[in-house]
């Protein structure tokens, strides 16, 4: 008896499982939010029409499974993406050739502007400036020579012992001896300006980013000794299309992800570019970021977003709720109890929010499937009803223990 009983109690748990089956509502859904139809309007359909007749299938989806398109502000974003770059980067360059005697600065050591950095040795410029003082007495004493036999000439003038012709030839030797001084001169102060440029002096305040040479080489005019890079302001170059550009101003607030920082950091829009570049029909803009701690280095790849403000309401559905066919969006509605498929054509999206702007293909009214389901078929009966509790666990919870 107890082997009969058992085998009775099997049959009706069975035949409870079976009845939960058949009244699961709405749509099995599989991983990813992409659904089958519901068995349960099949199961009601055999039940009614027996083995091998064909009925109608009523798909029951809940309210959570169906949405109303909703109007609503989707600010639109602009985004810019590159590396950090310091604007206020200073290359220290040999203005003169010779030796490296010294360099006072090592890469990542901290300068002031008008810091000494290092010296060249000038050994032809040294000896050239004890030939420019020696050329500068040389005119010196020419010209007080001149000046006394142009007074003597003035005085023997005077009393006609010498033409005229010949005071002018003496005033003339005389505004020679001046030139020749004068030129002395500034020869002897280009020499001094020459050795000056043996001295290496930081022309901005930052931080040495590289050395290019090392002490005991040669280096000749012009060549790259230090850069000293000033990071208290980075900036951020990116492109905008020609379409956009006219959303976006110099002083506008944008926010930089940059790597390795985990919060974002505050930016403005510094400046545009008045054309755009022939290629690619982009218009440049740079993104000034403040950066009074340091905490962030030139180099470092970053992703700045600028957020556009709408000005319009919009019709707006979830981003789920739209389909792609053949590179065609749609969506599935339920109309007068049936299922239908519409083209729609979309327009702003908002990431942030996961919703999309719909142009044409709904209204305010329709009922629109919240979710991507598979085998839908367009004319196929369908209905909205309020979610059910699985009946299985109430069956069991009503059958007597098994002794």
């Amino acid at each position: 008896m107890k082997k009969g009983w058992l085998f009775g109690g099997g049959v009706v748990v069975a035949l409870l499982a079976g009845a939960g089956v058949a009244l699961r509502s709405g749509a099995l859904k599989l991983p990813g939010g992409i659904g089958v139809a519901s068995a349960e309007a099949s199961a009601s359909a055999a039940a009614k029409g027996g083995p091998g007749e064909k009925k109608d299938v009523t798909l029951e989806f809940t309210p959570r499974e169906v949405v109303q398109p909703t109007l609503a502000r989707l600010p639109g974003s602009v985004e810019f993406s590159g590396p950090l770059v310091a604007p206020q980067t200073a290359l220290v360059r040999a203005k003169a050739a010779g030796t490296l005697l010294a360099l006072n600065a090592a890469e990542g050591s901290r300068v002031k502007a008008g810091q000494l950095l290092g010296r060249i040795e000038l050994a032809d410029l040294a000896s050239r400036l004890a030939e420019r003082h020696a050329l500068l007495e040389s005119a010196r004493a020419a010209l007080a020579q001149a000046e006394r036999t142009h007074a003597g000439n003035e005085r023997l003038a005077a009393q006609k012992f010498i033409s005229p012709i010949a005071l002018d030839s003496s005033r003339a030797a005389l505004d020679t001896a001046r030139a020749n001084l004068d030129a002395a001169q500034a020869a002897l102060d280009t020499t001094r300006v020459g050795l000056r440029d043996g001295v290496l002096v930081a022309p901005i305040s930052g931080i040495v980013a590289k050395r290019h040479v090392v002490p005991g080489e040669k280096v000749s005019l012009e060549q790259q000794v230090l850069t000293i890079v000033d990071l208290s302001t980075l900036e951020l170059a990116g492109n905008v299309g020609t379409h956009e550009v006219s959303r976006i101003a110099p002083g506008m607030p944008v926010q930089v992800q940059v790597e390795g920082v985990a919060q974002p950091v505050a930016g403005r829009i510094a400046r545009i570019a008045p054309a755009a570049e022939p290629g690619t029909r982009s218009i440049g803009v740079t993104i000034a970021l403040a950066n009074p701690g340091e905490r962030l280095r030139a180099g470092q790849y970053a992703l700045a977003r600028a957020v556009l403000a709408d000005d319009a309401d919009r019709l707006t559905l979830p981003a789920a709720a739209v389909g792609q066919t053949s590179g065609q969006d749609h969506v599935w509605l339920i109309e007068n109890g049936v299922l239908a498929r519409r083209a729609v054509m979309v327009g702003r999206r908002d990431e942030r929010e996961g919703r999309l702007e719909v142009l044409q293909g709904v209204t305010l009214a329709s009922q629109v499937l919240a979710a991507r389901f598979d085998n839908l078929r367009e004319g196929a009966k369908a209905t909205v009803v309020a979610a059910k509790s699985a009946p299985l666990a109430s069956a069991a919870a009503s059958m007597p223990p098994l002794r």
